[in-house]
């Protein structure tokens, strides 16, 4: 605690900064958890994302043969026990090549993540902070950047930047999410940035950048950090979604969206080339925006 706190009240003291904040997560982080008991859809939802990104790090716990190996012989078999999500027209086993292609999803979407919540929260920090001129530039900014849908914004980019990496895709869904995480962490810097502690630090004579370091920027990430989640699970479903149009790795190459669009021809004759890679894209955004949710709801009542 800063000397400044010593003169007000103890309601208005600043938090500690740094591992107080941390420690308010890790607090509401155990206390997500031992809702898990009485929340089993929560349980599950979490599992999942779990087993996804092991997967993403280690497929061949999952699948340990080669998902690019041909069989004509097998070629566009039912879901079976020997091919739990069938074969492909190739004969490839589609259960190798889901979990293969998290691989090359996932990283993605982190990538998204990353550049989202990175860019946003430092424009939406100074945009806050600053005020004035600077919080005029960067907000008009921001309302072109949402006057335009998000997938659109990403199809344009990865159109400029090539269509044959996935980092690229994940650089231009990182881009279009900038501006929703600018507009969440500028509202949180202005409400903390209106706080006792802070006009105490500053009255005290602290620098300003001490002051956003060690007050505003602290106590301004709990949105920041559930917002987490949902970008990674919209991610997800934007880079599918980009690969299902042909951008991003190109085949053979295993990916999610990629699987899920050759396998459209078939749909009449071998449903499960587009359906099961498919329900596993839903799963896993559907339990990205669960596990978001029960976070959100979490800190709410700590408040």
């Amino acid at each position: 605690m800063s000397v400044t706190d010593l003169a007000l009240p103890a309601g208005e003291r600043s938090p500690e900064p740094g591992p107080a904040a941390w420690r308010g997560f890790r607090k509401a982080l155990l206390r997500s958890l031992a809702g898990l008991l009485r929340n089993p859809g929560l349980a599950l939802s979490l599992l999942w994302v779990a087993l996804v990104i092991v997967a993403a790090v280690a497929p061949g716990l999952f699948a340990p043969g080669d998902p690019l190996a041909v069989d004509t012989a097998v070629r566009l078999q039912a879901p079976s026990f020997s091919h739990p999500f069938g074969t492909d027209r190739l004969g490839r086993d589609l259960f190798d090549e889901t979990v293969h292609g998290t691989g090359r999803t996932l990283p993605a979407a982190a990538l998204a993540t990353a550049v989202g919540l990175g860019a946003g929260s430092v424009l939406g920090l100074l945009a806050g902070f600053l005020r004035g001129l600077p919080d005029l530039v960067i907000m008009r900014l921001v309302d072109v950047l949402l006057s335009i849908p998000g997938l659109l914004l990403a199809l344009m980019l990865v159109s400029v930047l090539g269509k044959g990496s996935t980092a690229d895709v994940g650089l231009a869904i990182g881009v279009a999410a900038i501006a929703s995480t600018a507009r969440v962490m500028r509202a949180e810097v202005l409400r903390v940035s209106e706080s006792g502690f802070v006009e105490a630090a500053r009255t005290g004579g602290a620098r300003w950048t001490r002051v956003v370091l060690r007050h505003v920027l602290p106590n301004s990430m709990g949105p920041v950090w559930v917002l987490t989640l949902l970008l990674f699970g919209e991610a997800i479903l934007g880079v599918t979604t980009l690969s299902f149009l042909g951008f991003g790795a190109q085949p053979p190459t295993p990916e999610w969206g990629s699987l899920v669009s050759s396998g459209r021809d078939f749909l009449g004759s071998a449903w499960w080339l587009s359906i099961l890679p498919g329900a596993v894209v839903a799963l896993t955004v559907l339990a990205a925006n669960r596990v978001s949710r029960a976070f959100d709801a979490e800190r709410g009542g700590a408040r």
